[in-house]
């Protein structure tokens, strides 16, 4: 069980939480949870180092995040004593979580689960701090935001769990945001890739690499919440047998920017020579296009997290001399709108009508991107609700 900060925000939600895993335990399961940092505190110690230090060493950031999640399962296991629940608090490094030596957003390299299982033999629950590790260099790590997930999908995967229940502050994985169409309704489950493509395509919920550790390890996922404690959605491996929706959902996201750089000469190696200065700099770059040469020349456009556009930008007009470019154009204000659904691998005729009912609403599609069972465009910031809203309806998504 996995618990996020809004689960455990303050201590009547720990109490709850607390009460939830005891009922659980006496109906005879054997769990182990992974939980994150309370509430916003993960954020008020990234501002309180703000506040002390213009340097941050990723070796001291990650000792100061981490400190929060610890803070959280001691908190817990008190909670679960006070019920009758014997519970030991366990550290990333404690609970045998090894990760690579990048700081702030390490990946999990093994984990050796061998205390979390002597404390299930001896009949307690593990309560380990999440989105933590310890690195081959003997240091703590941070796995990065949504790092909380991954440690609960590896845990389970190491200790061979019938799954993995993801809880947070939403029943499910919905067909669209509820709070941008209300008709929006929960579904009862999802394969991994449909998953995966949702969560690239915006959906915040679960963290994308806890998702991708789960297709490759078959851990079966339950999204749900805390607060509600109803059945959520399913993730899991898909059902050939099943027939599958054409499309599952629409997300948006508005955290992206597009750049152009414009009339460059149409030869090779100008793109190599861009993108390789773009990842140099650890910029991740999402879709890309290049226009028809004309004249020899040609624009290349494509779009980075808005938190890189500034660096995008300036690795561009450093590069526009070398490269021939005539001008580098920053856009912040677009979005990304995207369908998604196993059943598009079959169904012709899915495009058309996405593009149809996005011009039906007077939307100019800017760029698109395709995969087996997504399809995205780049349409204009301020027009991304007005667009989900009409794709949801177009796709009858709020009917059974």
């Amino acid at each position: 069980m996995k618990f996020g900060g809004t689960s455990v925000a303050d201590a009547e939600r720990m109490r709850t939480v607390a009460d939830y895993i005891a009922r659980s335990v006496r109906r005879g399961n054997r769990v182990v949870v992974a939980i994150s940092a309370m509430g916003k505190e993960t954020d008020d110690l990234l501002h309180l180092a703000g506040q002390v230090s213009d340097t941050q060493p990723g070796r001291e950031m990650d000792m100061l995040i981490t400190a929060g999640e610890r803070k959280a399962m001691a908190l817990l296991c008190m909670a679960l004593h006070d019920v009758g629940v014997p519970a030991d608090s366990f550290t990333g490094s404690q609970a045998g979580i090894i990760t690579d030596t990048t700081h702030t957003n390490a990946k999990i390299l093994e984990v050796r689960a061998d205390r979390l299982r002597e404390a299930l033999e001896a009949g307690r629950v593990p309560v380990v701090g999440g989105a933590q590790g310890v690195s081959t260099m003997r240091d703590i790590t941070f796995l990065g935001r949504g790092g909380t997930d991954t440690t609960a999908v590896a845990l389970a995967q190491a200790l061979d769990a019938d799954a993995c229940e993801i809880y947070t502050d939403v029943s499910g994985v919905f067909t669209a945001d509820p709070r941008v169409v209300p008709e929006a309704r929960r579904l009862k489950r999802l394969s991994f890739e449909e998953m995966l493509e949702m969560t690239a395509a915006g959906c915040p919920k679960p963290a994308m690499r806890s998702v991708e550790f789960a297709r490759n390890h078959g851990v079966r996922l339950h999204v749900r919440s805390a607060f509600t404690w109803e059945p959520g959605t399913w993730i899991k491996e898909e059902d050939p047998d099943m027939e599958q929706a054409i499309v599952s959902a629409v997300v948006s996201d508005n955290s992206e920017a597009k750049l152009t750089v414009a009339g460059v000469p149409d030869r090779p190696g100008i793109a190599a020579r861009l993108f390789r200065a773009l990842a140099d700099r650890s910029i991740n770059v999402d879709m890309i296009e290049q226009n028809v040469s004309l004249a020899g020349t040609t624009d290349i456009s494509f779009t980075v997290p808005k938190s890189d556009l500034a660096t995008a930008r300036e690795v561009s007009v450093a590069l526009q001399g070398e490269i021939g470019a005539n001008d580098v154009l920053a856009d912040p204000d677009i979005a990304t709108v995207s369908i998604v659904g196993a059943g598009m691998k079959t169904h012709p005729g899915v495009s058309a009508t996405m593009f149809e009912v996005l011009a039906g609403e007077g939307i100019n599609i800017e760029m698109i991107s395709t995969s087996s069972i997504r399809l995205t465009c780049v349409v204009r910031g301020d027009l991304s609700e007005k667009a989900v809203v009409a794709l949801h309806r177009a796709f009858k998504l709020d009917g059974e």
